[in-house]
């Protein structure tokens, strides 16, 4: 037999081999922790919880088995004809839509959650209209603006309250936080740990420094979210080249009827920023 022969044969023996072998050596990878975040813009409890404690999984590490989705919707409702209404005024209805399209159009999570923070930390600084500094030193363009004038931030926003609205049990405050599907309720501020518990795989070095002894919401329905449409993006490509561009303002005309505008002073809990009440 010659060489040639046998270097075939011991290639063919070979790849046989490795078709039984290599299913035994693949590596199972658990599944993600996906935490998703209801909240609203100029709520200065979801400012407080983005800034102060959410941030702390990118540096710790926690992020690295988690899948983040950020709803910047809240309190917010559509009138009948169609005009959002938004809990703290027209600046958040803006910010809402501001940030709904910066989370389409940077879907890494890191790099739109770097803007979310810079806008958020501005809030707690009482300098929220100062945002479009957040394109700059987020390091992000401004085509998040022309999402924004094209109205396709509005198509986003609609699909955010949707899922809001099939929360089931309903918010009752935000910032709402759930994870894998249960909602922290107010205990949300202990989310960390729930992370922790909920992730299958080896647990990251951060999760020492929680707890395991966490409050049981375990009777808690699930939610049913309604996800966003992964084509989204694609959708405001589409929509980007048949609009013109230019800069919103924050002076935006939301409708609300004056018995709305002195309900909106009264609002506000201490876990959270409570819905209107009907």
């Amino acid at each position: 037999m010659g060489s040639r022969q046998i270097f075939t044969i011991f290639i063919i023996a070979n790849t046989i081999l490795l078709s039984f072998i290599a299913p035994a050596q693949s590596v199972y990878k658990p599944e993600n922790v996906t935490v998703t975040l209801y909240y609203e813009t100029l709520c200065p409890y979801c400012a407080n919880f983005i800034v102060n404690y959410l941030a702390k999984i990118f540096q710790n590490g926690l992020i690295s088995i988690v899948n983040l989705r950020m709803i910047p919707w809240g309190n917010a409702w559509i009138e009948s004809d169609g005009t959002f209404v938004c809990q703290h005024g027209s600046d958040e209805c803006l910010l809402n839509t501001i940030e709904a399209c910066t989370i389409i159009i940077y879907p890494d999570v890191v790099r739109h959650f770097r803007f979310i923070h810079c806008v958020e930390s501005l809030n707690l600084e009482g300098k929220h209209t100062e945002w479009a500094n957040c394109f700059q030193k987020s390091g992000l363009g401004t085509v998040p603006i022309d999402c924004y004038n094209s109205g396709y931030g509005k198509v986003i926003e609609q699909k955010y309250a949707k899922e809001t609205a099939q929360l089931n049990p309903p918010h009752r405050f935000v910032p709402w936080v759930v994870v894998n599907n249960k909602p922290l309720q107010e205990d949300y501020g202990n989310f960390g740990a729930y992370i922790c518990r909920a992730y299958k795989g080896p647990k990251p070095g951060a999760c020492r420094s929680h707890s395991p002894k966490i409050d049981s919401i375990e009777k808690a329905n699930s939610i049913l979210p309604g996800q966003y449409d992964g084509n989204l993006l694609a959708d405001w490509h589409a929509m980007e080249d048949k609009n013109q561009h230019g800069h919103p303002t924050s002076n935006l005309s939301d409708g609300r009827p004056e018995r709305t505008k002195k309900r909106i002073n009264n609002w506000g809990a201490p876990v959270g920023c409570r819905p209107k009440l009907l």
